[in-house]
């Protein structure tokens, strides 16, 4: 049995979470992949994952060698780099990040990526979960907010601000508000699991903070809809300044209480806390550290 293939096939179903996924992106049929699977744990002496007709897990033994597989695939890769008189990146390298700063801000720092490191390849997962990169099989983790807790390294990126907008064409057929306690006259729009309670944080020029009433009158999974409903004139809400910056410079949207600030979010990466750190794991955080903080002023 070619140990390092084995080890290859097995890291690709954990970060996949499936055999079929894994198989297409090995270009493998699947009953050749479930036999590598089968002959390393027969190899091994112990079960490495669980499997039944819904799902697969991972076992303590399976964790504990998809972690130590990791670094040693890390390690034959460099070393192959060396005796081949080549230094560039190589491999592949799974980023997660939520769905604005995604779509809206990595694609372009992702095309750089690429220009830097051509045999580099890129996996980009958008959700808005808190991934911790050490359970749920990625590289990077790009994050928002609240941290949680978990088995990873984490570093800050910089600062997502958020903007309350509405359209002209909102604001022609209603009055702007111009006070906190205006806004609950308003219908107003959110992403869901945001402003839960109805009340809007906001913060004066005078450093004081204080929660303001709001008509919640749709909620929605995704930043996108909210995005096209706000210039659509269908009420006010909250975007992620980098989403609407220029829907502000061209005036679609209208910045509301300008005298106040909806806090924002730190932006965080989250890596594993393996050592030494894998040198695309390492490139790629330099190259976000240089390019964020100018596309997120």
């Amino acid at each position: 049995m070619d140990l390092l293939v084995a080890m290859r096939v097995y890291v690709r179903v954990v970060e996949r979470g499936s055999m079929s996924a894994a198989a297409r992106d090995l270009s493998m049929g699947q009953p050749a992949v479930s036999e590598r699977i089968d002959r390393l744990e027969q190899y091994l002496g112990t079960r490495l994952l669980l499997r039944n007709t819904r799902r697969l897990s991972v076992t303590d033994a399976g964790a504990a060698f998809y972690e130590r597989s990791k670094q040693v695939l890390e390690s034959a890769d460099d070393a192959l780099s060396v005796v081949n008189g080549d230094q560039s990146l190589r491999g592949t390298l799974r980023i997660a990040a939520p769905h604005g700063i995604g779509e809206v801000i990595l694609p372009a720092i992702i095309l750089r990526m690429r220009k830097h490191y051509p045999l580099l390849k890129i996996e980009l997962i958008l959700n808005d979960r808190i991934v911790d990169p050490v359970t749920e099989g990625v590289d990077l983790s790009l994050r928002l907010g609240d941290l949680g807790e978990g088995s990873f390294i984490a570093r800050k990126l910089g600062h997502v601000g958020r903007v309350l907008v509405a359209s002209p064409a909102y604001l022609d057929e209603h009055e702007t508000p111009t006070m906190p306690d205006e806004l609950a006259g308003h219908p107003f729009l959110r992403v869901s699991g945001l402003f839960n309670g109805g009340r809007l944080a906001l913060i004066g020029s005078d450093g004081q903070s204080e929660l303001a009433a709001t008509d919640i009158v749709l909620s929605t999974s995704h930043w996108r809809p909210l995005h096209s409903l706000l210039l659509d004139g269908a009420g006010i809400g909250v975007l992620q300044a980098p989403v609407c910056a220029e829907d502000l410079a061209r005036g679609r949207l209208i910045r509301l209480l300008p005298e106040f600030t909806v806090p924002g979010f730190d932006l965080h990466a989250l890596y594993p806390a393996i050592r030494p750190l894998p040198p695309r794991i390492r490139a790629v955080l330099a190259l976000l550290e240089e390019q964020l903080p100018a596309v997120l002023s």
